[in-house]
């Protein structure tokens, strides 16, 4: 049992207040997933030649000591290339002007206990173990902004309770995804994508359902069609909440086992998987709340 939550602002003047409006959604989460917790945000992009890289250092003998001022003196002298870093504790966003895989080649060959957690134009991440309120204190989430994010409180079913198996989970970039349930086929997900070259980095169910879909969108999918070959393809229960730059998506199973409510009004778009980590938005009185129907695309555009 997981719990998922999702804010899409559509005010401008609310994307100062995404995060404050956020926590309460997650911590109402908890008793769904006590163990550990993340979220995805999705701002303004960067300049097309730049990307962000967000990284965990917690696997590190420094912990949240590392020392990102001498990883970023690092990357400007070996890979000549303009480099910044804002750091949270054991987390921080690399901006960097050049060719990502260069820096993420660079980086395990070099610091291979550093964890990368995202890759984009839009994207920052973070995810931890402890319960949905340490983690937001820990990264002060009250403080984000941006158009919409994505998060999910864990209590681990099927894999270790690390940060590393923590959700969301990303492939690509700019994509993640959240998920209550259960696959029952991720192995076989994993056989038919390893000959494309594709890479997993946990033992989660959820990672190869990540990577499914980010697959079939790099094949030239647009995100409705992956989806569609996601109910064709990953069978088990689910409720999954994907985000890219510029969209929020959500669909359950054909079972629809798996809890989510959704509550749209004119500012906002709103999903958790229970309505109380909803009850404290503004104005849900009036918001059109319901329950997303099983194998359905529900699709928001930021």
């Amino acid at each position: 049992m997981c719990g998922i939550v999702g804010l899409l602002v559509k005010t401008p003047a609310l994307r100062e207040q995404l995060g404050s409006l956020m926590v309460p959604m997650l911590i109402g989460m908890t008793e769904r997933g006590p163990e550990s917790a993340g979220l995805a945000v999705f701002g303004a992009p960067t300049k097309d030649a730049e990307r962000k890289i967000s990284l965990y250092s917690g696997l590190t003998e420094e912990g949240a000591d590392f020392n990102w001022a001498g990883l970023v003196h690092e990357l400007r002298e070996h890979l000549d290339m303009a480099v910044e870093a804002h750091a949270r504790g054991n987390h921080a966003v690399l901006t960097v002007q050049a060719a990502p895989e260069a820096v993420k080649r660079h980086l395990r060959e070099k610091h291979p206990k550093l964890h990368i957690l995202s890759t984009g134009r839009s994207i920052d991440l973070y995810k931890d173990v402890g319960t949905p309120a340490q983690v937001a204190e820990r990264y002060g989430f009250e403080d984000l902004v941006g158009s919409h994010l994505v998060g999910h409180t864990r209590m681990a079913t099927e894999s270790a309770i690390t940060p590393d198996r923590a959700h969301p989970f990303t492939a690509g970039e700019d994509f993640c995804l959240v998920h209550n349930g259960s696959l029952s086929n991720p192995n076989g997900i994993r056989r038919k994508l390893e000959p494309h070259g594709i890479h997993f980095d946990t033992d989660n169910d959820t990672e190869a359902a990540c990577r499914f879909l980010e697959w079939r969108m790099r094949e030239g999918d647009g995100l409705e069609a992956a989806l569609q070959k996601g109910f064709e393809e990953l069978d088990g229960f689910y409720t999954f909440l994907m985000g890219t730059p510029d969209k929020l998506a959500l669909i359950r199973d054909p079972f629809a086992c798996k809890p989510a409510i959704v509550a749209e009004s004119d500012d906002y778009v709103a999903i958790a998987s229970e309505f109380r980590s909803l009850a404290h938005l503004p104005d849900i009185k009036n918001a059109k709340v319901f329950e997303p129907a099983p194998e359905e695309m529900y699709v928001w555009n930021a």
